[in-house]
């Protein structure tokens, strides 16, 4: 069954802020909570939708890749959909009330929320710039990726701890990780000092990674950068982000592209757009001119007799290869004159004479405005 946008979900509209989608979501949550429908199987895929929907329009990083990418494109750029528990629901739900257990007070089984021990927790993602060229932009290119991110302690096999002896249930909070007091009527629940919320201890933690089950290390691997990619893009490298806790599964590492500016191109869309300095005989009679691409390739180009500044060449297909779908932009050369600052005595006597020769009332046409020339300054 294809899951529905996630706006529709809150029903909330594209450019809806923060504060509205936390408060659609708090509706929703509230009136499908599963102990206000008991037995309800449509009320808890609602709750499990709703919660859904929040965890991904709540984070600039998602949001910002499930407006460009649409639905399916975020779905398929995270494995498929959203995987959250209800222990995950129920705390997100919680925090958004300044800690008020919510499970306590719809009823919710505090005993089956109990904690045994380590919970694994997949890792976060990691954000890496690079930066290249326009070349390497066009041609594709191999860099080297070097950063410091969590791995997994070989030491302790990702667990923390060598026994499943060493974890001890929290005698304060009874392994909850919560301990309560009444406030009125609501039951408001905080962090356990004893054991920092996780309702249980180590007695013997991994000396490795001191019970943290990962530690941080440097890493340097090799990554292809495909030919046609552009500034402000990001690529996805799986399960290179940091190590997840206690057995968790990697997160993810996005490469967000920088392409530096290029003295000699420029890019437009799937185009790329150069200049072209000609003399103004070469304009006014046409020429045979090579130019140099970016990929170091010489391309012969006719630059057609009466040609004004500012025409736009065009060289089909010669532009940077279309990532989506099948052939490449054009390269686009724009002419341009050169005008001389200096010049010989010789040189401005013949220009003299080939302004005379000329004329020097130009007709008015092509919705230009006529003008005089009365000589050329010296």
């Amino acid at each position: 069954m294809n899951k529905r946008n996630y706006y529709e979900v809150l029903g909330v509209s594209k450019d809806a802020s923060v504060d509205e989608i936390k408060k659609a979501y708090r509706k929703l949550a509230m009136k499908y909570h599963p102990d206000r429908n008991q037995d309800d199987k449509n009320a808890e895929e609602m709750f499990k939708e709703a919660a859904e929907a929040y965890e991904v329009l709540s984070d600039d990083k998602k949001r910002t890749q499930y407006d460009q990418y649409g639905h399916d494109g975020f779905q398929n750029m995270n494995n498929g959909a959203q995987h959250m528990n209800m222990d995950d629901i129920f705390r997100n739900f919680g925090d958004m009330f300044g800690g008020v257990d919510f499970g306590d007070i719809f009823g919710q089984n505090q005993s089956r929320r109990k904690k045994t021990g380590p919970t694994p927790q997949r890792g976060h993602d990691v954000i890496h710039d690079v930066t290249i060229t326009l070349q390497e932009a066009y041609l594709g290119v191999k860099k080297d990726i070097a950063y410091y991110h969590a791995f997994a302690c070989s030491e302790c096999n990702h667990q923390g701890y060598k026994n499943k002896t060493d974890i001890v249930s929290c005698a304060q909070c009874k392994g909850t990780g919560q301990v309560r007091y009444q406030q009125g009527f609501f039951s408001v629940a905080q962090a356990c000092y004893s054991c920092q919320g996780q309702g249980y201890t180590i007695k013997n933690p991994c000396p490795s990674c001191k019970g943290q089950s990962r530690k941080q290390e440097y890493e340097r691997f090799t990554v292809t950068i495909p030919a046609g990619i552009f500034d402000g893009a990001e690529l996805r490298v799986t399960q290179k982000g940091d190590a997840g806790v206690y057995g968790g599964s990697n997160g993810d590492l996005y490469l967000k592209i920088k392409v530096a500016h290029d003295k000699k191109f420029h890019r437009e869309e799937n185009d790329l757009v150069s200049s072209l300095m000609l003399t103004y005989p070469q304009l006014v009679l046409g020429c045979q001119v090579e130019i140099e691409h970016i990929d170091g390739t010489k391309i012969s180009i006719k630059i057609p007799k009466g040609c004004p500044v500012g025409e736009k060449i065009i060289i089909p297909g010669k532009g940077f290869p279309k990532l989506k779908g099948m052939g490449s932009g054009n390269l686009s050369i724009i002419t341009q004159c050169h005008i001389p600052k200096k010049l010989t005595t010789d040189q401005k006597e013949k220009l003299d004479n080939f302004a005379e020769a000329l004329g020097n009332n130009p007709d008015q046409q092509d919705g230009f405005i006529s003008s005089i020339f009365k000589k050329f300054l010296g």
